[in-house]
């Protein structure tokens, strides 16, 4: 039995997009039973419409939509300044972690795969309309502080006159804003984590998730190759002995042998086989990745290996990497030093080597169009002994940097890219929050250290300091 939200919960309005209409009348039932108003719309521009016509608190949004897809949907939605602040649950069958972290990327707030448990998605809507109502009251905040401000400059112009009066408000108005600033950087740093946390926690569970699943059919087939083979070599044993013995068949035999080309099977059966093995292997690989890479068994710092979680994370963006339409191939560098291994949470770890990597990346897709450039990213490692930031001159480090050859960070942003929200990518295409989190990361999590060297036109450097 399902019960329906206490008074206190946060009312919604909500849209919900699907164009099979039996998903979306179960699924409206479902969530007008619990209080919240509901508004359908059967297709993409259907959907589209009715936001302009009135603006909904949340959109529950499928993917697989003819003519507009859910992506192109969303895409739309944050290019307009109206409704870019709507938060986006997609809902979909699809299971890939691509489709997943496309939903994402175009700016989805959550993603939901069907068939899905109803305790989930009530719970994920509660959520999602929560941090929305903070959003609005945190704005509300700001514009009456705003008012506020204005309001107190004004006595102050009036108050001129006395010397004394304007030194004491022009002290108490800096005290104001200085807390104010306070209060507003500590409610961003807070609201960041509880959004990034929900994030990498539902895809730590999917890729741990996905990997589990994956592994045992792969290894069936695996396992059973080499039974494939033997028995492909019993058989053409066979095949062989046949035709030495009876290099006459029947006719019958002849034309069938013929007709289904036996000379290239028997040639390329093999190859096909070793085609499936070498396959097989790769998806293994990518199952250990994830695995390694979500480090959802780690639920305390233990000693791990920062070569292996750069290889992981490389394999998880390989197909970034490769060469696509109008984008070259991006080459990747491995300088790797002699280092021990390094006390930390390798799932947190990871995750700061995925936002340095994706960001890479992400600065020579900008640049790609500048002739003979070819993109490169270059991973270094070493141990080191008294970094210059570090006051224990006998302190040793674990040294990772990341360097791109593209567009580079202009000088005076680049003291600015590590605070939360903070990006120069256009809206819809970055939320602000990578560096912000990869330095709560390794500075306050690990007690490391995470510095920015850029040259606008010419690339980036991140350093990464690990204590070991």
């Amino acid at each position: 039995m399902m019960s329906n939200p206490p008074e206190s919960d946060p009312y919604g309005d909500i849209l919900i997009v699907d164009d099979e209409p039996n998903n979306l009348r179960v699924l409206s039932t479902l969530v007008r039973s619990c209080g919240y108003q509901v508004r359908q719309a059967i297709s993409g521009s259907v959907a589209l419409r009715a936001v302009q016509a009135q603006q909904p608190d949340l959109i529950l949004l499928d993917i697989m939509m003819p003519e507009i897809d859910g992506y192109e949907v969303c895409q739309q939605l944050k290019l307009d300044p109206k409704t870019r602040d709507i938060p986006i649950i997609f809902l979909s069958a699809l299971v890939r972690g691509v489709d997943k972290a496309k939903a994402f990327q175009v700016g989805g707030a959550d993603y939901i795969t069907k068939p899905f448990q109803v305790e989930e998605i009530l719970a994920r809507i509660k959520y999602q309309l929560t941090i929305r109502t903070l959003q609005t009251q945190l704005q509300q905040k700001n514009q009456e502080l705003s008012q506020q401000n204005h309001q107190l400059k004004t006595e102050i112009n009036i108050r001129q006159q006395t010397e004394a009066e304007l030194r004491h408000s022009q002290a108490q108005l800096q005290a104001g804003k200085e807390q104010l600033q306070q209060v507003i950087d500590n409610l961003k740093r807070t609201q960041a984590q509880l959004v990034q946390s929900e994030k990498m926690s539902s895809l730590g569970q999917m890729a741990a998730g996905v990997a589990h699943e994956i592994n045992n059919p792969i290894s069936f087939i695996y396992g059973n190759l080499d039974y494939a083979s033997q028995y492909m070599q019993a058989l053409m044993d066979v095949v062989k002995l046949y035709t030495k013995h009876y290099p006459q068949p029947h006719v019958e035999i002849l034309q069938a042998i013929q007709a289904n080309e036996l000379d290239f099977v028997i040639e390329d059966f093999p190859k096909v086989l070793a085609s499936m093995k070498e396959g097989a292997e790769r998806i293994r690989d990518i199952v250990l990745s994830m695995r390694y890479f979500s480090g959802s068994d780690q639920a305390y710092a233990k000693p791990a290996d920062i070569h292996k979680g750069l290889d992981n994370t490389l394999i998880i963006l390989q197909n970034r990497l490769k060469a696509q339409k109008n984008l070259a191939a991006i080459e990747v560098k491995r300088e790797y030093g002699k280092i021990p291994l390094v006390n930390c949470y390798l799932g947190q770890i990871n995750q700061v080597f995925m936002n340095l990597l994706s960001n890479a990346i992400g600065a020579l897709e900008e640049k790609q169009n500048e002739g003979t450039f070819k993109p490169t990213i270059k991973i270094s490692t070493k141990l080191s002994h008294n970094s210059k930031e570090s006051q224990d001159k006998n302190s040793k480090w674990v040294e990772i940097r990341i360097t791109d050859n593209g567009t580079g960070i202009p000088y005076q942003l680049q003291n600015r890219i590590f605070d939360p929200f903070f990006t120069t990518k256009p809206v819809g295409k970055g939320t602000g929050l990578g560096l912000s989190i990869s330095h709560s990361i390794i500075v306050e999590q690990h007690r490391g250290q995470l510095l920015c060297r850029s040259e606008p036109g010419h690339g980036t450097e991140l350093l990464i300091r690990l204590p070991v």
